[in-house]
Parts: structure tokens; sequence; C-alpha cells
């Protein structure tokens, strides 16, 4: 038995319910893990209000949630690699982030495989806070965009969780980094972790405040927006540039004209699938290593806007979707 939050219809962040679960001892290649931090995604979002990643019907009740840290108090039959009394993080559990739920938990079973080993120099908020929105920017950077000096990038949703990530990657690497933001308390946090210039989109065309710091456009667009943000991103960036849609929080952009590439100066388009940027055991290893000493030389801070009780997940949602705080949510058991 544990304690956790389940939803029983689609809807509202009203249909999240607290309350007991029963909880099997962990199957085979399976760890229970004891969780310390839980991580609030957009993702959380869209599976609570049957948005637009879901592909089939969900099989409620549900308990929603993709990643989370925590200490392994459990091990099953045939999982290598694992101890009891080890840290560790996830990010899924295998498939898409709409099916195999089940993070909002006191406690959950999960494979071993999926684990990401945790060091000492990491904690548990930070790795629930990092995971997920530090690989993504990993992807991002690695993948398709690996901006260096002279290079102006152009970050959706700078206060973000990616977003702050973003920013500080590319300006290590020596961008000029130009973020939209929704607030002049956001547009602080990110100035203040290197974003060179802001734009409040909510106030300006950001479009026209773009070409007003740099008139020939951005190198890359990076945005995890979607919907709201990427058709009107075509018109700010360079001849050869790239535009990098890693997330939809606003929804799905548009469908997309190919010609339009043509027309504003043969432009790259990219959308990445984060499942493949560490779908191989080295990736895995690699990147977080990476990440993890990133944070704990501090050329990246982890930024937690608020942690709430497991109990008040409502509460973070309703936060997450009016994008009241910078940074990441935490939920705490």
């Amino acid at each position: 038995m544990t304690q956790a939050i389940q939803i029983h219809a689609n809807g509202g962040p009203e249909v999240l319910q607290w309350g007991d679960t029963e909880l099997a001892p962990p199957g085979p290649g399976e760890v229970r893990l004891r969780h310390g931090a839980i991580a609030v995604n957009y993702s959380d979002v869209n599976v609570r209000s049957g948005g637009f990643y879901i592909a089939k019907p969900l099989q409620f009740p549900v308990i929603i949630g993709n990643e989370a840290a925590g200490v392994i108090e459990e091990v099953g039959a045939g999982a290598e690699g694992v101890q009891v009394g080890e840290r560790a993080a996830y990010v899924g559990v295998g498939g898409p982030f709409y099916e195999n739920t089940g993070a909002y938990a006191e406690a959950r079973n999960v494979p071993a495989s999926c684990l990401f080993k945790l060091p000492d120099k990491i904690s548990d908020d930070q790795a629930a806070a990092m995971m997920l929105k530090g690989l993504t920017a990993s992807m991002v950077i690695h993948r398709y965009c690996k901006p260096g000096p002279g290079d102006a990038v152009l970050i959706h949703a700078a206060a973000s969780g990616v977003g702050l990530l973003l920013v500080q990657w590319c300006k290590h690497l020596g961008a000029t980094v130009i973020g939209t933001v929704g607030s002049e308390v956001k547009a602080a946090l990110a100035r203040a972790l290197g974003c060179d210039h802001t734009i409040l989109y909510r106030d300006v065309d950001f479009v026209a405040a773009v070409k007003d710091i740099v008139p020939d456009g951005v190198a890359a667009v990076l945005d995890g927006v979607g919907k709201d943000t990427f058709a009107q991103s075509i018109l700010c960036t360079r001849r050869y540039g790239t535009l990098v849609n890693y997330g939809n929080a606003s929804g799905h952009p548009d469908p997309l004209d190919l010609l339009l590439l043509a027309k504003h100066g043969s432009l790259t388009v990219t959308r990445p699938a984060f499942s493949d940027h560490i779908r191989e055991a080295r990736d895995r290893a690699y990147y977080s290593d990476e990440l993890y000493d990133l944070v704990a030389s501090g050329v990246l801070k982890v930024e937690i806007g608020k942690s709430y009780p497991l109990a008040q997940a409502a509460d973070a949602h309703r936060d997450l979707e009016g994008r009241k705080y910078a940074g990441s949510l935490l939920l705490k058991p």
C-alpha cells in the first residue's frame, strides 16, 4: 500500500485525487523506488486533461507522472546492477509519456534498466527538477543546435525549466541569448542566469523586438511553446538558420508549408523525440554524467520555482498552467 495522486477521468486539476493505492512487490527486473522528489511536467497536464499527447483512451484509474528521484528500497528478481539503498532517478519507464505513468506516488516499482544512478553531488530535488529538462536541453545542444561566439539564439519561454537551462548552456558556449518571457520577474531571473536580452512577449511583437536586436535574424530558435510561437519564429531567423521545436506547451504548431522555409532563407526545421537522445545505454551514461558535472561545477544552476506536498498536486498543476513560477515545480511525498 502507498499513497498517490490518481485520476478517475480526464479534466481540470480538480480530478487529481489523493488516497491509498495498492503497490505489489517489484516484479522481475524491477526495483521499488521510494520517492524523495517528483517532477511536475507539461506531459502530466496533457495526461490529466486528455490533451494532444493521448493516442488511445486511458484505462482509469491512472497515477500520472513520469519523472522522480529517490532511493531503492527493494529489488526484484533479475534486476541487475542495482542495490538496496542506492539513489536513482528516472525519466519515463518506456514508451510515450502518456503510457506507463505513475510517478505521483510515495513509492513506485520501475524497471531497473530505466534508472539513472545519482552521485552524491546531486540532490533528489535537483535530479527531479533537471533530468528531463536537462537532458532535453542536452538533446537540443548536441543533436541540433550548438551555438558559438557570434551566434544569436532566441529561446522561447526562457524562464521555464528547460528554457533556463538552455539560456545558461548557450551563454556558456559563447552565444548571444535572447529570451521571451511572460513577466518582468521572469525576465530578471533569465537575465541573472545569462540572457542578454529579454522580450515580454505578451506586451510586444517578439519578431519586431528580435529584429531590433539582430537585424539579420537569429542563428537558431529553440521553442518549447509550440502553437503560439513557432510560425512567427520563422520570420526572425537568419538565412540558413535552424528552428528546433522540442515541446508544445501551447499545443502542436500548425502544419508547415515547406516552401516558407525557402522563402525566408533556406531554413532548417526539426522536431526531435526525447527518447531517441537517450535510447542507447552509452548515451544515457554519457549525457547524464555530463549534466551532473555541469550542475556540480556551477555552469548550470537548477532553478526550482516551488515545491508542494504531493497531496497538493492540483495546486501545482494550476500554477504550472498559469505560468505562475519560473523554473521547475516539484512534489514532495
